[in-house]
């Protein structure tokens, strides 16, 4: 015969092991730079696969403009930049938990424009040709590619010279659209980018830049689910991720 302890024992075993499921089921946030887009969400389904109680939801912007929000208080579990200046400022501002950031990827930074278009660009100083009217560009209060096209404009004497040209966009997406729509002559997007239209645009140049374009991610230091955190940014970091960003145009750190 059972005794009524043993019975007790038995259902508080049960109910603790309800109670942990329950637990370790968690939906989380990621903010990320807009050009993760397409590679976040592949990555997001196939972690889902390895951890079906677990959900992935995506806020997908300008690096500057996740910061803002998570500065404010936006409920958010892990953060993906597209530059390290931004996720410096994360670091300066305590919103991050120091020890989980991590370099995942590396980008380029391409001169686009539409794939009828019979412009030719040699060197980014034939931007100043009349031939070239509209320039999409990101805004550099808040877009890390309108940052790098700001240095490499720079290092030729031109941003100054050009910006009467330039078409300021909200993130690198709208960059990229602008042109894809032939709205503009030509735009800096990254080399990503360019992997998920090759048949509406082209490039015409590769930026040359002092600053090597890798992406940080971290924890947010208020999130409520760690674990889920720790294991979205380790399956980022995986050889799955890494061959998943590199489907979609993305180069591994070791490159």
């Amino acid at each position: 015969m059972i005794s009524k302890n043993l019975i007790k024992q038995l259902m508080a075993s049960v109910i603790g092991l309800s109670f942990a499921s329950i637990v370790q089921a968690a939906e989380i946030v990621v903010s990320a730079a807009a050009s993760l887009n397409n590679a976040f969400k592949e990555i997001a389904t196939q972690f889902e696969k390895n951890y079906p109680e677990d959900q992935i939801l995506f806020n997908f912007a300008a690096s500057g403009t996740l910061l803002q929000q998570i500065a404010k208080g936006a409920p958010v579990d892990v953060f993906a930049s597209a530059d390290q200046e931004t996720m410096d400022q994360a670091e300066k501002q305590q919103l991050i938990n120091t020890e989980s950031r991590k370099d995942f990827t590396k980008n380029t930074l391409v001169l686009i424009s539409p794939l009828v278009s019979s412009l030719t660009i040699k060197q980014l100083t034939d931007l100043n040709l009349d031939t070239v009217k509209r320039i999409a560009v990101g805004n550099p209060a808040n877009v890390p590619a309108g940052r790098y096209t700001q240095e490499a404009l720079e290092q030729t004497g031109q941003w100054q010279a050009l910006k009467d040209k330039f078409i300021y966009t909200q993130n690198v997406r709208q960059a990229l659209d602008y042109v894809a729509r032939d709205e503009v002559d030509v735009g800096f997007v990254y080399g990503s980018d360019v992997a998920i239209m090759q048949d509406k645009v082209k490039i015409l140049l590769t930026a040359s830049l002092n600053t090597p374009i890798t992406y940080p991610i971290a924890q947010i230091k208020d999130s409520k689910h760690n674990q889920v955190a720790n294991n979205f940014i380790e399956f980022v970091l995986s050889t799955e991720g890494q061959q998943i960003l590199a489907k979609y145009g993305f180069s591994s750190i070791g490159n």
